[in-house]
This record gives C-alpha cells, sequence and structure tokens, in this order.
C-alpha cells in the first residue's frame, strides 16, 4: 500500500473520534467543524457531511437551526448522551491502540494486558532511566 494511501486510511479511521472530541468541547456546525479538521489534519470538506449525516442517523448527534444575519440559518450539531459514551469508548480504543502501535515500534515486547490509562503513561523499553 503506498504511503499517501495508508495516511488517507489512518484519517478516515480517526475522523468521527475527532468530531466527537470537537462536538464535546461546544456545539459547532459542519463547515467549522470541516475547517478545523483540515487544519488539523488535513482532511478535505466533503468528507465532513456524509460522516455527520451518518453520526446523526446513528444517534451521536442531533440538530438545530440557528437564524444567520448573513444568510440562512446554520444547522448546528450537538452530542447526545449516546454520542458523549462513544467518545469516552473510542478514546479508550484510540489510547490503547496507540499505545500498542508505540510499543511495536520502539521494540517493546507486547502486552495485551496493559489497560489504556497505564498504556498512555507507558516508558518504552530502553527508555528507563
Amino acid at each position: 500500500m503506498p504511503p499517501d494511501t495508508i495516511e488517507i486510511q489512518l484519517k478516515k479511521g480517526v475522523l468521527g473520534l475527532c468530531v466527537l472530541s470537537l462536538l464535546n468541547r461546544g456545539d459547532n456546525y459542519a463547515y467549522e467543524i470541516a475547517s478545523r479538521l483540515s487544519d488539523a489534519i488535513d482532511m478535505g470538506e466533503g468528507t465532513i457531511y456524509p460522516l455527520m449525516r451518518r453520526m446523526q442517523t446513528d444517534g451521536l448527534v442531533e440538530t438545530y437551526l440557528v437564524e444567520s444575519t448573513a444568510g440562512p440559518p446554520r444547522k448546528y450539531y450537538r452530542l447526545t448522551d449516546q454520542g458523549r459514551s462513544a467518545l469516552e469508548g473510542q478514546t479508550a480504543d484510540w489510547r490503547t491502540f496507540t499505545a500498542a502501535v508505540d510499543a511495536v515500534l520502539d521494540g517493546a515486547p507486547p502486552n495485551k494486558n496493559i489497560p489504556a490509562e497505564a498504556a498512555a503513561d507507558a516508558v518504552p523499553a530502553g527508555d528507563a532511566q
């Protein structure tokens, strides 16, 4: 798989988690979410709209309209309780996964029993002082 394809797949895999995290900080509209993700992880604007619809269908977010002085009302998104639960679970999964990948990259022996919190703070083998 070419490196650019790997990067694209990694971005797609983490996009939902990033959206949930942004919305956990406050309600927002899709264009602003897309702009922030474009700045942070170079994700294209067109990717966000289908994801937002899917997240709404899955019950992770809900929408409401806010009047705008410069055009039509904007559709804002906010997390639901289900969305907050999904964020917690996905964050724990992400931390466990990245700790495992970091351990492999650093040459540490595998340890599948490390809780996410401990894995995030683990010192790779050879780095302990």
